[in-house]
């Protein structure tokens, strides 16, 4: 079907729009790979456009003639639209739902954005392996580049190049993929500088029930070890889930075969959990209702802090290890797609302070998530409002954009970025006019040919009219380890995402203008003082120079 066919109403008048912190307005509403309102008052004419991959659910209301439509949005804004006419209201309304749940992605609006701004970096080739690995190179030559997934015949939710450990042949990779979940075996995801760790990910060995052993993958997380030292292997599953995984031909890795790795629990929850762990605390969030005591009680229903805390929590373990204990770090839970990366990204923004800029931050998501394999068109298909029943939706991205919004909060000078960055990321994770968080690994990426037809989102977001916008005025670059605090009292709710709808910004945007401002004279007058200090210095050598004449 043609991507016309599917609009039955492309066109309304006499629309009314309510939206967060807007009078109401009247216009005219458009249908087409946006839902286009245009407002008819010339002094001030109003236009929202969303995309319709933002639009998590619809309600319809009718009374007389007059409909409305309740737009429910994944970026979690709530819109009505006003509309008369019966007939018209109910074509809006299911053209709406049916452009918001497309089934075939090459219909979606990124293969037919054409960005109006000059692309002055191709953001598809922004962080290619090769790249991330003359990095590695140029501080070890412990590790080599494979191609053994060119294909994506090893493995079909990793990238064609991997960073294996040197003494491991390919012939060794493809025994140890076999021995591994989804055939994903362990693969390099940090390596510490400062004495040499490594932190690797991979899936659950599939030991099943008999205890069976793959002698390839001891060798492979074995060469990770400095003589005479031991490793951690950090499993994100619960022992009893890790346990009850063995009937399914899942498991762990058995101390007997490994017995210079200490395995640790560090349960961190999955899918339908999460999933309704963000319905329960934006219900909360929506309702102006409560007292204290409700309000409290209901955000701590959601539990969401919890799984803050269990991710930070791992996290922090797993930095520990690679720079308190000096030891190498396996990361895994079941399919090592969700809890797992969560892990491996926080640990390297606690210890790296590359990943604490910009550039760093983007290398880290597209190397720790995008080309990792997560499932983002999956766990993103729906967010808080969706009404159509779960299948693998999971917040697993927003949560890890979470935790790093707390360290953020904890250290503000040590991120390049802002608030607006992250906050940035999610919305476009979930619905995008960019081709980058499309499909759920890169083979799909490759299928879809989204370098060819798509734009990157890094190619918008790296032009420093961008870029001034998501910079921490802040910012003085820390190369120190940072560690943040796991404390209850520690943890606070991200209003930037939770609440932003709820009630107005203006007051925040006044103060932290404001403090660029004073930043920003600061600044100008350290210069002034740092010329005085240049010229009296000058003053004093000339001065010397006269009482020695």
């Amino acid at each position: 079907m043609e991507f016309a066919e599917l609009i039955k109403t492309p066109r309304a008048d006499n629309v009314v729009l309510h939206r967060p912190f807007y009078l109401a307005v009247e216009g005219t509403c458009l249908t087409g790979h946006h839902l286009i309102f245009s407002s008819r008052r010339q002094d001030n004419a109003e236009e929202l456009w969303l995309l319709h991959s933002n639009i998590d659910s619809i309600e319809k209301r009718f009374v007389g003639s007059l409909g409305t439509i309740i737009i429910k949005c994944k970026d979690l804004r709530i819109i009505q639209l006003d509309i008369p006419g019966m007939e018209e209201c109910l074509n809006i309304a299911s053209s709406i739902e049916t452009l918001s749940t497309l089934d075939s992605v090459t219909l979606m609006y990124p293969f037919f954005y054409r960005p109006m701004f000059e692309i002055v970096e191709d953001g598809w080739r922004s962080f290619l392996p090769d790249q991330e690995f003359e990095l590695l190179s140029s501080v070890t030559d412990e590790w080599r580049l494979s191609c053994i997934n060119k294909e994506f015949s090893v493995c079909p939710s990793y990238p064609p190049v991997v960073v294996v450990p040197k003494s491991i042949d390919d012939e060794a990779l493809r025994k140890v993929a076999m021995f591994r979940h989804g055939s994903r075996f362990p693969v390099l995801s940090y390596y510490h500088k400062k004495n040499g760790m490594v932190m690797m990910r991979s899936s659950q060995p599939l030991t099943g029930t008999n205890g069976r052993r793959c002698k390839e993958d001891e060798k492979l997380i074995n060469a990770t070890l400095r003589p005479g030292k031991r490793g951690y292997i950090i499993d994100t599953r619960s022992l009893n889930v890790a346990q009850q995984a063995r009937a399914k031909g899942g498991g762990f890795e058995q101390e007997a075969h490994y017995p210079q790795w200490r395995r640790i629990h560090k349960c961190i929850e999955r899918f339908n959990i999460l999933q309704e762990s963000l319905i329960k605390l934006v219900e909360a969030c929506n309702d102006q209702s409560h007292n204290m005591d409700r309000w409290l009680s209901k955000l701590e229903a959601s539990n969401w802090l919890t799984h803050i805390k269990e991710i930070l929590t791992a996290a922090c373990l797993a930095a520990q290890c690679i720079d308190r204990e000096g030891a190498s770090v396996l990361v895994h839970g079941t399919e090592g797609t969700d809890s797992t990366l969560q892990v491996t990204s926080l640990a390297q923004i606690i210890l790296d302070p590359r990943c604490r800029t910009i550039r760093g931050f983007e290398s880290l998501v597209v190397r720790e998530w995008l080309q990792a394999g997560h499932p983002f068109q999956q766990r993103c298909a729906q967010s808080a409002y969706s009404n159509s029943k779960q299948k693998w939706e999971a917040p697993v991205f927003l949560l890890f954009l979470d935790c790093v919004w707390q360290i953020l909060r904890q250290f503000p000078c040590s991120f390049e970025f802002n608030e607006q960055f992250l906050i940035m990321l999610f919305e476009h994770a979930y619905a995008s006019q960019f081709g980058t968080f499309l499909g759920n690994n890169e083979n799909e990426r490759s299928k879809l040919k989204l370098p060819q037809k798509t734009m990157s989102l890094w190619s918008w977001v790296n032009r420093s009219e961008e870029l001034s916008k998501f910079q921490n005025p802040l910012f003085e670059a820390n190369s120190l380890v940072i560690w943040p605090s796991v404390a209850p009292q520690s943890l606070q709710l991200w209003e930037g995402v939770f609440l932003r709808w709820n009630r107005p910004s203006k007051f925040l945007d006044e103060a932290h203008e404001e403090m660029i401002n004073i930043i920003k004279y600061n600044k100008e007058l350290q210069a002034k003082v740092n010329a005085l200090r240049r010229q009296l210095a000058e003053m004093e050598t000339d001065d010397r120079m006269q009482e020695n004449l």
